[in-house]
């Protein structure tokens, strides 16, 4: 609106350049409206397909954290999920290439897969090649990364699978964090062929596992697995009260950069069996 403090008439050649310019303000509002409208719905979606609260277990203290890039609005494809089951506990982190609804809905559609194949027992080898197929079957030209671990409390073995994913840490009850450099298949949407291999860890009462995705370990300036030497540091050195205060530590300067092109997804497991509760946190 233009506005002023006395009645003035327009003469012709003002109002052939504010009636387009109207024109196109209006139209420059609108889209900046739309634009809100879509974030706002993208953002509820993925925050829909996020768990909303984790399990509370005897067996497992699990805290999880998710912060989308901030390079720019649109939706992410990092996923995270904990998933009891009468086998054991299901841990899985996935990232899905791409940063915009089509890497939403596809998440969607491979978390609710996730979530069968765990539930009928299937093994972490077994439903990580399953995931592979659907994944091609549902769209040919896009690709995940995942780490997945079942953790069976009754015989103190924790089953881990990964499909071109970062290797897991684990911080041992003596506080040695080490990287687990268990083998790993391909990404999964590549080859409907594709196997991936799975290994076991026995975790001892009081160790950390700790799943991630690359936007955490990822820099411009550096080696991937520099920055997962970082994160080992950065866990063997942290001191917290609770799973959830090591959650932030552990995002540190990732989650208060301005220009991350990235988003993060950490899920943090502690085996408790025979531990008394936590006390806080």
């Amino acid at each position: 609106m233009l506005g002023f403090d006395e009645a003035r008439p327009f003469p012709a050649e003002e109002r052939s350049l504010l009636t387009p310019l109207r024109g196109l303000i209006a139209q420059a509002l609108e889209r900046a409206r739309l634009y809100d409208h879509e974030n706002a719905l993208a953002r509820g979606l993925q925050n829909a397909l996020l768990p909303q609260q984790l399990p509370t277990l005897p067996e497992a203290r699990i805290t999880g954290r998710y912060l989308p890039a901030t390079a720019w609005m649109d939706i992410g494809g990092d996923w995270y999920d904990a998933i009891p089951t009468t086998h054991g506990i299901v841990l899985v982190v996935r990232d899905v290439e791409g940063h915009n609804p089509a890497a939403a809905a596809t998440m969607g559609q491979l978390r609710s897969a996730v979530r069968a194949f765990a539930a009928a027992g299937q093994q972490p080898a077994e439903v990580m090649a399953a995931i592979n197929r659907l994944l091609l079957d549902l769209d040919p030209d896009q690709l995940a990364s995942c780490i997945y671990a079942l953790i069976d409390p009754d015989a103190a073995v924790a089953d881990l699978v990964r499909a071109g994913h970062c290797p897991p840490l684990l911080h041992r009850c003596d506080g040695i964090t080490e990287i687990l450099e268990v083998p790993g298949g391909p990404l999964l949407g590549i080859d409907h062929a594709s196997e991936y291999p799975q290994s076991q860890v026995p975790p001892s009462p009081g160790c950390i596992l700790a799943l991630y995705t690359d936007g955490l370990v990822e820099s411009r300036d550096a080696d991937i697995t520099v920055g997962i030497d970082h994160l080992r540091t950065q866990r063997a050195h942290a001191s917290a009260r609770s799973l959830d205060d090591l959650a932030d530590a552990l995002l540190g300067n990732a989650g208060r950069a301005a220009d991350r092109t990235d988003d993060i997804a950490l899920l943090l497991t502690q085996y408790t069996p025979g531990l008394p509760p936590a006390s806080g946190g």
